[in-house]
């Protein structure tokens, strides 16, 4: 064993710092066994000093500018927890590269938006930019595209990666809550962020959704073309009606190069109830990889929360104090070509959820819409009259995307419509 130690600058107390602490504090024989090195603590960066962060910060070195602390002679590992995709977060991790220092970083957004010129950077010095953390919390999903399939040619890459998303839709699925009810419950519990839409709009999933597609298909990072949905328009009646049909609604993000290019959207989706992504309950994280030799493999565990991403953070921190060196994204950052973003137009099913005047003739105007348009008809339900009206719910064979937008705008013009209808894709799996 070395007797030298890994010295780490922890940028960041909050919940993911503090986790980092306590594992350093508590495992410190058994990660210096497994890292042939000690790995410690000597410095750390937050913006409030005085805060009780219910751990014994008394023998790092504080600074209150993390760009002093990455770049600090004592620190040979810069750790970003802090969050933000510029500002103190950019520039420190520049700063840190610039001063020869590794870097791990549990930060998404910041890599979603630099992470090609920082690993262009870290890699033409000789420097490990690492990020476990960043995508699906304590799901080493990194390290299984990086390491373990390495071999493959990856055909698609999909999952769950909110889980606060997760719970809002499990949660009006198993209570019957309308989603503002939920939305408000999840906020009151501390699962939404200070930017509540950075969740329910998508975005935080994008940002993993466009980091897994550059390790998955060797592409240069475009989080701009991922085609973004959130569920703030996912009602509790296509909650229930989903269900009745057999199927559950979840924030999916699904990646595939295609001969059109590379699609990736993140948007609401109906997957089967009985399936993997179905069953996934709470804050909890699935992500399903598709190999052309291995198949498919299924990881699923937490995907936030202080120990599962702290230990994700770890991982990384051990896999340099051993010497081991992998590409940020898989393969040398200056061999990543930029995809020609595809807008998805692969076909699937489609759930489409409509109110319709209960007259006679109304429902086969909506099916010659749809037979026009080269969509054919599945199954069909009718619920119970609302009045003069009747709800009507269609589950379609596979279509294109786009025929199923050009049949949805045709709908309007049928005279039989009340309100807009709804219609959300059925992801296989």
């Amino acid at each position: 064993m070395s007797a030298a130690p890994l010295r780490l600058g922890l940028a960041g107390l909050g919940t993911v710092g503090i986790g980092v602490v306590k594992i350093v504090q508590a495992h410190a024989d058994l990660i210096a066994a497994r890292a042939g090195r000690p790995v410690s603590i000597t410095a750390v960066s937050a913006r409030d000093r005085t805060r009780n962060r219910d751990a014994d910060l008394s023998g790092y070195a504080w600074e209150t500018d993390p760009v002093a602390l990455a770049t600090r002679q004592d620190v040979d590992v810069f750790v970003e927890v802090m969050g933000g995709h510029d500002g103190p977060a950019k520039a420190s991790t520049e700063a840190a590269l610039a001063s020869g220092k590794h870097v791990v970083t549990a930060n998404k957004a910041l890599l979603a938006h630099h992470g090609h010129a920082l690993a262009e950077t870290a890699e033409a010095a000789g420097l490990a930019l690492r990020f476990e953390a960043a995508v699906a919390g304590g799901i080493p999903v990194i390290k299984a595209l990086t390491e373990g399939l390495a071999g493959n040619r990856l055909k698609r890459v999909m999952g769950v990666m909110n889980g606060t998303c997760n719970y809002i839709l499990t949660r009006m699925q198993s209570a019957g809550l309308p989603y503002d009810q939920v939305f408000e419950e999840a906020r009151q519990l501390g699962y939404l962020e200070a930017d509540p839409n950075l969740d329910v709009g998508g975005i935080d999933a994008g940002h993993k959704l466009s980091l897994l597609s550059a390790v998955a298909f060797g592409t240069r990072i475009a989080f701009d073309a991922v085609e973004l949905e959130g569920i703030g328009n996912v009602s509790i009646d296509d909650i229930r009606l989903a269900e009745d049909m057999g199927y559950r609604i979840k924030l999916l993000g699904v990646a595939q190069m295609t001969g059109r290019g590379l699609e990736q959207r993140m948007t609401p989706c109906l997957v089967p109830a009985d399936s993997p992504l179905g069953q996934l309950q709470g804050g909890t994280n699935l992500v399903v990889l598709e190999g052309d030799s291995v198949g498919q493999i299924v990881l699923r565990g937490p995907g936030a929360g202080q120990g599962p991403t702290a230990s994700a953070v770890m991982s990384d921190v051990i896999d340099i104090a051993r010497g081991f060196r992998v590409p940020t994204f898989g393969v040398p950052a200056s061999q990543l070509s930029a995809a020609q973003p595809a807008k998805s137009a692969t076909p699937a099913p489609y759930y489409l959820r409509m109110t319709l005047l209960d007259k006679p003739g109304a429902l086969a105007k909506i099916a010659t819409c749809l037979g026009d348009a080269g969509v054919s008809i599945d199954q069909m339900r009718q619920y119970g009259h609302q009045g003069a009206n009747a709800p009507v719910l269609i589950v379609t064979h596979k279509a294109a995307p786009d025929d199923v937008t050009h049949a949805m705008t045709r709908f309007a013009g049928t005279g039989v419509l009340v309100g807009d209808p709804v219609a959300i894709r059925i992801e296989e799996v």
